[in-house]
């Protein structure tokens, strides 16, 4: 906060007199010592605040208050030497009039939460989202646009039907249709515990941790990435990724994704619990994880808000294993930034694409659409440092982890097969084969509609 000019000391204690006569929700301290007592007392605010685990030392971190109201928790904030923007759904002069008395440069904009973007606002290390989400008809949505504004912690405040919460309670939500929450019209739903949690998970964080009540008031902390739990377990392999509802490779920021991955590994009953799926560096539970028969996972996930388009990578671990070998996600890509990634190294001379067929009835530059559908090329001048985990088919840009790679035969050609997602249309595509940063000349390969018989 900047230093006050105290040239005027009249006009300021006069204003301290008016801010003192005006009604405040927050109590708030003076730099004169002077508080202003609002119906929440300071230390009722520090207990709230102390609820999350918020640094004591904030400096070089962006804060987003949601819902600041009078202003208390932005300063609060501010004080510990964060970049502060507080937002609220109607213009509190109360909150002005503080941050000019404070001598405060935090941000403030009047805004709903549910029209909150990255693109305006920017990204944020944390995120205060206090009292606000029984205030709202669309809780889920506001919970995703909040998730879509943060990096790391998201701090979650809400009224919620105090029923004794316990692990593996059902998820249970009341709907107020017009002032049956404390006589206030703009008190929507109050979700118990469980439902809390849930719709937080399902807004897109990665962990979700309930912290305790206050009164009537749970609070939660919400993550956007795994704890760094790595182990000596040996890693996962992922063999195909699709989009879970379109089975295909296209993804795209302004809808609800799911992605599918299917990978290899030998633990047993794996459950949401032990799969911890990531792209672009946030992890994202998994509502689905079923056993695909010898060794083989399919794992479904909310592809992570607030991602950047282009290739984010994708990887997994299960329980303290390593991680998986990655590939990367296309996120609104067009066909030409698709085109890009199918074009060869210039540092690759002589790896190249003999043959590529499909890998089931062995026609040459023509795959058959079917439920199981695998591409098989042959590569000649594979570098043989490559590995497994490092190479993978580009299918019009999109990376196709590899299924199998075989030893070079006597001609020098190395036989590398990929799964294709069922919902590639079909048409003419390009192929190439990339190693680490290596990538072959493309081929042409047309697909058509086939049969699983």
């Amino acid at each position: 906060m900047k230093a006050r000019d105290a040239a005027d000391t009249e006009k300021i204690q006069q204003l301290i007199t008016e801010m003192h006569a005006l009604g405040w929700y927050h109590s708030i301290e003076l730099p004169n010592g002077e508080v202003i007592q609002g119906i929440q007392s300071l230390a009722q605010q520090r207990l709230r605040l102390r609820q999350f685990p918020i640094p004591e030392d904030l400096r070089g971190k962006r804060v987003l208050d949601i819902g600041a109201w009078d202003g208390w928790f932005s300063f609060e904030m501010e004080k510990r030497g964060a970049s502060v923007v507080a937002v609220d759904a109607v213009r509190n002069e109360k909150l002005l009039q503080a941050r000019d008395l404070l001598g405060s440069r935090i941000e403030y904009h009047v805004a709903d939460v549910c029209d909150l973007r990255p693109s305006d606002l920017g990204v944020f290390d944390i995120v205060l989202f206090l009292g606000v989400l029984y205030h709202l008809k669309h809780p889920m949505l506001a919970l995703e646009r909040v998730c879509a504004m943060s990096t790391d912690l998201v701090c979650v405040e809400s009224v919620v039907l105090n029923d004794g919460y316990q692990p593996g309670a059902v998820p249970l939500m009341e709907f107020y249709e017009t002032t049956e929450l404390c006589g206030q019209f703009d008190n929507w739903v109050a979700p118990n515990v469980a439902c809390l949690l849930a719709m937080c998970r399902t807004a897109g964080f990665a962990r979700v941790r309930f912290e305790g009540m206050l009164g009537d008031r749970a609070h939660v902390s919400c993550f956007r990435a795994w704890e760094d739990a790595q182990g000596p377990e040996p890693a996962p392999y992922i063999v195909s990724m699709v989009n879970a509802m379109s089975l295909d490779l296209v993804f795209s920021s302004s809808k609800d994704e799911y992605v599918s991955l299917w990978f290899l590994d030998d633990g047993a009953a794996l459950t949401a619990d032990d799969v911890f799926p990531e792209v672009g560096g946030y992890g994202s539970r998994p509502v689905k994880v079923v056993s695909a028969g010898t060794g083989g996972w399919e794992t479904v996930f909310k592809l992570p808000l607030g991602l950047e388009a282009g290739w984010p990578t994708v990887r997994l671990r299960v329980r303290d294993s390593a991680y998986s070998n990655t590939i990367r996600l296309g996120l609104d890509v067009n066909r030409e930034q698709r085109r890009q990634r199918t074009l060869a190294s210039p540092n690759s001379p002589g790896f190249e694409i003999n043959e590529a067929m499909d890998g089931k009835t062995w026609e040459r530059s023509l795959i058959r659409k079917r439920q199981h559908a695998w591409i098989s090329v042959w590569v000649r001048g594979l570098p043989s440092s490559a590995s497994k985990p490092d190479i993978c088919v580009r299918f019009d840009g999109y990376d196709l982890p590899s299924e199998y790679v075989g030893k070079p035969d006597a001609a020098g050609l190395t036989q590398v097969n990929a799964l294709i997602p069922s919902g590639i249309a079909p048409g003419t595509v390009e192929i190439n084969v990339a190693a680490g940063s290596l990538v072959t000349p493309p081929v042409q390969v047309e697909l058509v509609a086939g049969s699983d018989v």
